[in-house]
């Protein structure tokens, strides 16, 4: 496949879709929706928010440039063992990882 070239700054970048892979690091709903963990953390999910549309657009062209799409996800064995014990405190509100949620345990626990 030819190379192809994307808008970008400070000047147009050039790349070969079969060599080149989009990652999505953290667009699960619990950490950009309202509702989810990361506003019980007390972030403004709204500025989260805009990333959704331009990261769908995204995701639509690399679809059809047949490009590697690698999604990553927060998750954790039930009994939660994999989770550092640093993110089982995090917060400090009465919400924690492996909680139950409004979208499921928090977040992404199995």
């Amino acid at each position: 496949m030819a190379r192809k070239s994307m808008a970008a700054e400070p000047y147009e970048l050039e790349f070969d879709p079969t060599t080149t892979a989009l990652l999505t690091i953290d667009m699960q709903r619990d950490f950009v929706m309202p509702g989810g963990f990361g506003e019980a953390l007390g972030n403004d999910v709204r500025q989260l928010q805009v990333t959704i549309a331009p990261t769908q657009r995204v995701l639509e062209v690399a679809r059809k440039l047949g490009m590697t799409i690698i999604h990553t996800r927060e998750g954790h064995r039930p009994d939660l063992s994999d989770c550092p014990p640093s993110k089982l405190v995090r917060g400090k509100g009465k919400t924690r990882i492996g909680d139950p949620g409004p979208m499921g345990r928090i977040p992404g626990a199995r």
